[in-house]
């Protein structure tokens, strides 16, 4: 009795994959239907991922860290009108929500150059720029590569102190 719903079991099965190798479409010269010119890769190349843009870090034009994207607001058609920008607090707590015009946000791919002062004038870094004379305290800027390839920019330039970002009105989220 075993042996007989087996081996059913096993003819059904092979009939149901019969009439699925007979359905696949065959290659025809017809032109493509709506649905399936809808369905076909594209190339999304150079656009960014709004969901890689939430956290970049926002500077001034003195290369100041002024804060970090927390959300991007769209109209209804799609297009994004407002971002909203954390400033100040730590971790979270006490940060000021500002909304600032979204066009007015520059976006850079490449990495904000940091300039660190070392004492040890034997020190080798990467890239060097000595400023004044050789008193042992040397200036240097060093850059770090950022991938094109990648999602989302680097970071974001807004004209504004981190101070002019405190004293404008707060965002809230209206319910």
């Amino acid at each position: 009795m075993l042996i007989k719903s087996i081996a059913a079991g096993l003819a059904g099965t092979a009939l149901l994959a019969t009439v699925a190798f007979a359905q696949n479409p065959s290659t025809t010269d017809k032109a493509p239907t709506a649905s399936t010119a809808t369905t076909t890769a594209t190339s999304a190349a150079g656009e960014w991922r709004t969901s890689k843009m939430d956290g970049i870090k926002v500077y001034n034009e003195a290369n100041e860290n002024i804060g970090s994207i927390n959300d991007l607001l769209m109209d209804k058609s799609g297009n994004v009108k407002i971002a909203v920008i954390g400033v100040g607090g730590f971790l979270g707590m006490g940060e000021h929500l500002v909304a600032v015009p979204y066009e007015k946000l520059k976006f850079v791919n490449e990495a904000v150059a940091s300039t660190t002062t070392t004492t040890n004038p034997n020190a080798k870094p990467a890239a060097t720029t000595t400023t004044g004379a050789a008193t042992g305290t040397e200036k240097t800027a060093t850059t770090t590569s950022s991938s094109s390839s990648k999602w989302y920019p680097d970071h974001a330039v807004f004209n504004a102190t981190k101070d002019q970002l405190k004293n404008m009105p707060e965002f809230k989220y209206s319910e």
